[in-house]
């Protein structure tokens, strides 16, 4: 098996190459060139496409710029999202690159948060760090960094530093070897055909008799219909960073090995592809 420390880095530096159109609604002085960008998984939309936003202001004009979002096949994009699980949740089956398109007016209100500034992606960012935190050890670990270590959390993500991120967050990583595990798993599961934004509850990663819980028992528990009995057409893919996990992983290991930078295991539930 891959060094752990491997799998981390794989996990960091995962990429999706994207192509960004300028959506057929606005209005352009000339035509607008598509806008080619390695997007990285573990970041978020609205951190990475200023490139992509100084691209088209060139043909737009400037009293028809209002904010900057992003659309896949008539789905928003929700920035706070990572933006693997935007990709595994709405294009995992298509061919690549990931045709996104940009808007800069009539913005969808009723589905996407405003994100104005780099500091509304940090807050997010650092309030779920302390969610995470307070499922794993009663927020003590995040309580007894001090600024300047949540604020290196935040630098390592934003300037795509690996070991910058992890100096810090191997911390919050770590927990007493007689406990087995964290407190609780922070996780998040989505599913493309729900109207729930995602399912999140209190999971323990060992079970009352110290035996360590794996990715299925949770799904068993919190969305059973992914499990296929014998002989049955398989009718989900669950991803998580773009593979599918044994269900048989313990799910303390994914949660150290494969959460996102936010301390969060982001699980995507799709149909699966038809044969």
């Amino acid at each position: 098996m891959a060094d752990d420390k491997d799998v981390l880095r794989d996990v960091w530096f995962g990429r999706i190459p994207a192509c960004f159109t300028l959506s057929p609604e606005e209005t352009t002085e000339r035509e607008a060139e598509p806008y080619y960008l390695l997007l990285p998984r573990v970041s978020y939309l609205t951190l990475v496409t200023d490139k992509v936003k100084k691209h088209f202001l060139k043909v737009m004009k400037a009293e028809d710029v209002e904010e900057m979002w992003f659309e896949y096949e008539g789905t928003p994009l929700k920035w706070h999202y990572p933006i693997g699980v935007l990709f595994d949740l709405h294009a995992s089956n298509t061919a690549l690159p990931w045709n996104v398109s940009v808007h800069f007016k009539n913005f969808p209100e009723q589905d996407l948060l405003h994100c104005p500034s780099n500091s509304v992606i940090e807050a997010h960012f650092m309030s779920c760090i302390k969610e995470a935190d307070a499922l794993k050890h009663k927020s003590q670990v995040i309580n007894d960094m001090q600024k300047k270590d949540h604020k290196q959390l935040w630098m390592g993500l934003q300037n795509d530093k690996f070991d910058q991120f992890w100096a810090m967050n191997r911390k919050l990583m770590e927990y007493p070897s007689e406990e087995g595990g964290f407190r609780y798993i922070p996780f998040r599961i989505y599913q493309t055909m729900s109207d729930r934004p995602f399912i999140q509850k209190l999971f323990r990663p060992v079970s009352a008799d110290g035996h360590p819980l794996t990715l299925g028992d949770l799904l068993k528990e919190l969305f059973p219909a992914v499990i296929c009995v014998e002989d049955e057409p398989k009718r989900f893919q669950v991803m998580i960073h773009g593979i599918e996990p044994l269900l048989e992983t313990p799910i303390q290991w994914l949660s150290e090995h494969l959460s996102h930078p936010d301390n969060f295991l982001h699980i995507s539930i799709i149909p699966a592809p038809s044969d």
